[in-house]
């Protein structure tokens, strides 16, 4: 017998990206399910559909033949739903948040389409004592404050050892309130608004849950004051909030926003524990010059992706997704071939002879 392998397209992929990195999350979604042969429905976020709309015209420009990437611009609740529970998609891929994803895997299931999601994050991003506290700092603050909070992966979780709590805390609310927020087209500017009125809305709401929990808020906690064109925007200060509790909603629930959660730690295996005490598992952050526990902690975070001694790096390469609740499957790398396509065996039969017993 001769025995071999193929790996086919799936057919036609629907593909539901979030309004964080519109042109980004189009890229990763496209690229691999180009590359492995497949045609695409593309549904962009309702708050950011330009983007997806100016990449189509490209596409056509560079002779695609109509029909292999079709952009479908609309609401969740409509195009994306209609998307999710078509029986002529032969794959849904969606980055979103985690609630989104539950109800786009039970319409999926109904045609038994393959489903991969990324979903939401509550990343714990954690600084040993024995870390360069500069070179933290700055960790902590790309983790947080990179896209104006509005990152799956961010560290909104920052578990900071007790004997250096004081002084990391006090650097990292000094270059916090140097953040400058305002217009994003001024290249004075470090933070743009938040994407909507909606989002500036949730944030806002999670402050005062933060306060009723006993949390304190060490910097922001309120829009800046602006003027001009500027003063009814959707801008939010950078927040940190210490005497937090990995209980508290604010450590638990994902705000999407600029809005960091400072925990206290001294024993590493509770330190662990709360790590790992989420519904989430996307990403984590680890500051330490002790290569071996770095290692030990890089192996024990229920997180699809660890940073050590940095945060927030990607690669073509390299996979991205989540464990748990924020999601399965994993983008870029080889990873993001697999899916996108589905095997099939193939066997041959070279001696000419009968098989079985009714050859006999």
């Amino acid at each position: 017998m001769f025995n071999y392998t193929l790996r086919e397209p799936l057919g036609v992929c629907g593909q539901i990206i979030p309004w964080n990195f519109p042109l980004l999350m189009a890229a990763w979604k496209l690229a691999p399910a180009l590359a492995a042969g497949n045609t695409i429905v593309l549904k962009p976020a309702e708050q950011t559909p330009v983007n997806a709309m100016e990449l189509g015209k490209l596409i056509q420009e560079a002779g695609f033949p109509d029909g292999v990437v079709n952009i479908v611009p609309g609401y969740g609740e409509t195009a994306g739903a209609a998307l999710a529970s078509h029986p002529g998609i032969d794959k849904i891929a969606f980055t979103g948040s985690t609630e989104v994803g539950k109800l786009i895997a039970r319409e999926a299931a109904q045609n038994l389409t393959k489903v991969s999601l990324e979903l939401g994050g509550k990343a714990p991003n954690i600084i040993f004592a024995d870390a360069d506290i500069e070179q933290a700092v700055n960790g902590a603050m790309m983790g947080i404050f990179f896209n104006q909070g509005q990152v799956c992966c961010a560290g909104s979780r920052l578990f900071v050892a007790e004997e250096i709590k004081e002084e990391f805390l006090g650097r990292l609310k000094e270059k916090a309130q140097k953040i400058v927020v305002g217009d994003p087209m001024d290249t004075g500017t470090h933070m743009g608004p938040q994407v909507s009125a909606e989002q500036l809305t949730r944030i806002k709401g999670y402050m005062d849950i933060a306060k009723e929990e006993g949390a304190t808020v060490m910097t922001g906690g309120e829009s800046p004051q602006l003027e001009g064109n500027f003063q009814n925007g959707y801008f939010f200060q950078p927040t940190i909030f210490g005497e937090v509790k990995n209980s508290m909603r604010i450590a638990q629930e994902e705000i999407f926003g600029p809005v960091t959660c400072a925990i206290a730690f001294e024993d590493e295996d509770d330190l662990l524990k709360q790590a790992n005490d989420t519904i989430y598992g996307l990403s984590a952050g680890i500051w330490t010059k002790d290569i071996t526990r770095a290692h030990r902690f890089a192996k024990n975070i229920h997180a699809g992706t660890v940073w050590i001694n940095t945060f927030n790096m990607f690669n073509a390469a390299s996979p991205f997704g989540g464990f748990k609740q924020s999601g399965y499957g994993r983008e870029m790398g080889k990873h993001a071939l697999e899916l996108y396509t589905q095997v099939k065996s193939v066997w041959v039969d070279l001696s000419g002879k009968p098989i079985g017993w009714y050859g006999k």
